[in-house]
C-alpha cells in the first residue's frame, strides 16, 4: 500500500501513461450523422455572451467559423449572427 504524496503521485502517472499508451483494435463500425438544423430558439444575447466566452485557437463547429474569426468582426460579426439565428 502506498501512503505517502509522491509514491501515490508515481502510481497514477505510471497508470495514466499506460492507459494512454495502450493500443486498441477499431473496426470503423461507427457511423454518425451530421445534425444541422434550424437556431432559431436561440436569443442573439445568448450568442453573443457565449462567444466572448469562448476560447481562441479551438476547433471549429460546423459552421466551420473559429472563435476569434467572429470575435475579430466586433459588431459586424454580431450582425451575421443576428440574420443567422433569425
Amino acid at each position: 500500500m502506498i501512503a505517502d504524496e509522491k509514491g501515490i503521485k508515481g502510481s497514477w502517472k505510471e497508470y495514466m501513461e499506460k492507459l494512454m499508451n495502450e493500443e486498441n483494435e477499431w473496426d470503423y463500425g461507427i457511423s454518425a450523422e451530421v445534425k444541422e438544423g434550424p437556431a432559431g430558439c436561440i436569443r442573439i444575447g445568448e450568442a453573443v455572451g457565449a462567444l466572448k466566452k469562448m476560447k481562441r485557437h479551438k476547433a471549429t463547429g460546423l459552421s466551420c467559423l473559429a472563435a476569434e474569426m467572429i470575435q475579430a468582426t466586433g459588431d459586424s460579426g454580431k450582425l451575421v449572427l443576428e440574420v443567422s439565428f433569425t
